[in-house]
C-alpha cells in the first residue's frame, strides 16, 4: 500500500488490544523505543496507614513529592484517595508523571491537610479547640480538622493516646500534631502495574516523526499517532487531544503523501 497509519495505543489497557505491538513493529523498521512506562498510575506506599484510611478521600488538601536529596518534583492542590495499597486520586496520577525513577530515588509524599492556615494560624486554632474542650478525649476532639477516619492515624504520628484529656496535652505533643497537620508523610514504593495506568509514557522517540505530518522520519509513507508516541500529559483531556491533534495530522498525512 501506498501509506500506512500505525496507531495500536500504548500498554496501559490489554484489555483493549493495547499489548505494545506497534512498539515492535515501529522499532523492526529502525525506530527507537523510549522504555514504555506507566503514568497517570495510582502508587504504593508500604506505610500501613493507608490500609487503615482505604476509602478515605481528602479534598483541598497540598501533595508535595520530594525525590533525591528533598527536592521538590510536583507540588499542587486539589484531591486524592488512601487506598489498600497506598494513594490515589487526581493529586497523585498528576504527581506520578513526575516520578519516573523509582530504582535510585525514594519519592516521599507529604500532605499538608490545611493549607488555607500557616502554622502560626493552626497552632492558635488548636490552641483554641484544647482550651474549648479542656476535658474531652483526644480521640473525640479533632472531628472540626480532619474527617473522623483519619483522627486515630494523626494521634499515633503525634504519640498522643486517643483517651488523653485535652487539657493534658503538652507543649510538645501539640507541635508533634500540628507536624502532623501540616506534613503528613507517606513513603512511596513504586507505581501500580501498568495494566491500572490511564496512560503509557515513552513509545517512538518524536524527533523520529515529522510533527507536521506524524511522518516517519526513517520509512517514507509510514505515519504514527496516538499514544504510541513517546508524548504524554497531565490527566484532564489533554491525552485524549494528544490522539485526535496525532490522529488527525497523520490521517492528512498519509491521504497527501
Amino acid at each position: 500500500c501506498k501509506a500506512v497509519i500505525l496507531a495500536t495505543g500504548g500498554v496501559s489497557y490489554p484489555a483493549t488490544g493495547s499489548t505494545g505491538d506497534g512498539y515492535r513493529m515501529a522499532e523492526a523498521l529502525g525506530h527507537t523505543i523510549v522504555e514504555p512506562c506507566p503514568s497517570l498510575v495510582p502508587l504504593v506506599s508500604p506505610d500501613s496507614c493507608c490500609g487503615q484510611m482505604q476509602g478515605l478521600t481528602l479534598k483541598n488538601v497540598q501533595l508535595t513529592v520530594r525525590g533525591q536529596k528533598g527536592k521538590i518534583v510536583y507540588r499542587e492542590q486539589g484531591e486524592l484517595l488512601f487506598t489498600h495499597f497506598g494513594l490515589s486520586g487526581p493529586l497523585v496520577l498528576s504527581a506520578s508523571a513526575h516520578m519516573r525513577d523509582f530504582e535510585r530515588v525514594k519519592y516521599v509524599c507529604s500532605i499538608d491537610l490545611k493549607p488555607a492556615l500557616d502554622e502560626s494560624v493552626l497552632d492558635a486554632r488548636l490552641l483554641r479547640e484544647l482550651g474549648e474542650n479542656a476535658n474531652r478525649d483526644m480521640g473525640n476532639l479533632l472531628g472540626s480538622l480532619v474527617p473522623k477516619a483519619m483522627i486515630p492515624v494523626l494521634l499515633a504520628r503525634a504519640g498522643i493516646p486517643g483517651d488523653k484529656k485535652a487539657h493534658n496535652v503538652t507543649r510538645e505533643e501539640r507541635r508533634r500534631l500540628l507536624e502532623a497537620l501540616k506534613h503528613f508523610t507517606v513513603p512511596v514504593s513504586g507505581p501500580r502495574p501498568i495494566e491500572e495506568a490511564i496512560i503509557t509514557s515513552g513509545g517512538i522517540k518524536v524527533g523520529e516523526v515529522d510533527p507536521k505530518t506524524m511522518q516517519s522520519k526513517k520509512v517514507p509513507g509510514l505515519f504514527f499517532a496516538g499514544e504510541l508516541l513517546d508524548v504524554d500529559a497531565y490527566t484532564g483531556g489533554f491525552n485524549l487531544q494528544i490522539a485526535w491533534a496525532t490522529g488527525r495530522a497523520a490521517g492528512k498525512g498519509a491521504v497527501e503523501f
